[in-house]
């Protein structure tokens, strides 16, 4: 980070809550923007953000992203980890995107994206 951003961050973080609410609105004007989401954001990245404890994320969805190769592999897999027919299998095998599994624990999602990976599948752990 360049030093005229390092400063620049040092004085904003002297701002009332007050203040930084006027900032974003003096700025949502001379831009023409909506700084909603972004306010949420700095607003939580805090002093007191820091003292709230973080929710450990106990669902995960198995996504893939790639069948591979070996797509008969990765279909054979897929059945084994769900209930899926043949046919069905097969065309979540070949969406990208497609959800293997959803909300699962992370010892699953874990297993299920070794197995997978395994076959060949480029997988994602959601």
């Amino acid at each position: 980070m360049s030093e005229k951003l390092a400063k620049l961050v040092e004085e904003l973080s002297t701002l009332s809550v007050l203040e930084a609410a006027d900032l974003v609105k003096m700025l949502e004007e001379k831009w023409g923007v909506s700084a909603a989401a972004p306010v949420a954001v700095a607003a939580a990245a805090g002093p007191a953000a820091a003292a709230e404890p973080v929710e450990e994320k106990t669902e995960f969805d198995v996504v893939i992203k790639d069948p591979g190769a070996k797509k008969i592999d990765v279909i054979k897999v897929i059945r084994q980890l769900t209930s899926l027919g043949l046919g069905e299998a097969k065309a979540l095998a070949e969406t990208a995107g497609g959800k293997i599994l959803t909300g699962v624990g992370k010892d699953a999602a874990m297993d299920a994206k070794t197995k997978l990976d395994e076959a060949g599948a480029t997988i994602v752990v959601e």
